[in-house]
């Protein structure tokens, strides 16, 4: 484990234990805390391992970045978080020159983006968390082949 991502482990970890840690921003740590544990307690990929997301088949083998960029845009609509954010929220899909996954999040009210330190909020967060497992239940990975695609998650604060 990369000494960098040991210290954020023990960063998160205090943050969590501190008794004034407020609530939402426990949860935001434990959320980030468990992401990075589920990442660097996966065994090391053996030649001719492979992971695909739950959604991979769907679309097909051989189905172009901007066929999956359109699925994942109707997969938007029923997503929990989405349904939890303000509705003057835009989402845009788009596989820009078929070099990835791009989705932007427009149309963010800052008071509803960030808490009163200037941090994302956890609200933020869960949306940009569940819309990056969404993405990523597209992709595939393995030792002998590299990632379907790259994809981000954008987001656009306005005041």
């Amino acid at each position: 484990m990369p000494t960098g991502t040991i210290g954020r482990i023990q960063r998160l970890r205090s943050l969590i234990e501190h008794p004034r840690t407020g609530v939402a921003e426990r949860a935001a740590a434990q959320r980030m805390l468990d992401r990075i544990l589920a990442k660097t307690s996966r065994p090391a990929a053996r030649p001719g391992e492979r992971s695909y997301g739950a959604r991979h088949a769907r679309p097909g083998r051989h189905a172009s970045l901007s066929r999956i960029a359109e699925m994942i845009t109707e997969d938007i609509a029923v997503l929990s978080a989405v349904h939890d954010a303000p509705d003057l929220l835009t989402y845009s899909v788009e596989a820009p020159a078929e070099a990835g996954i791009l989705i932007t999040v427009g149309a963010v009210p800052r008071e509803w983006a960030t808490d009163a330190d200037g941090v994302d909020s956890p609200a933020l967060r869960a949306l940009v968390d569940e819309l990056t497992d969404l993405m990523n239940a597209y992709n595939h990975e393995g030792a002998d082949i590299a990632r379907r695609f790259i994809g981000r998650v954008r987001t656009q604060i306005v005041d």
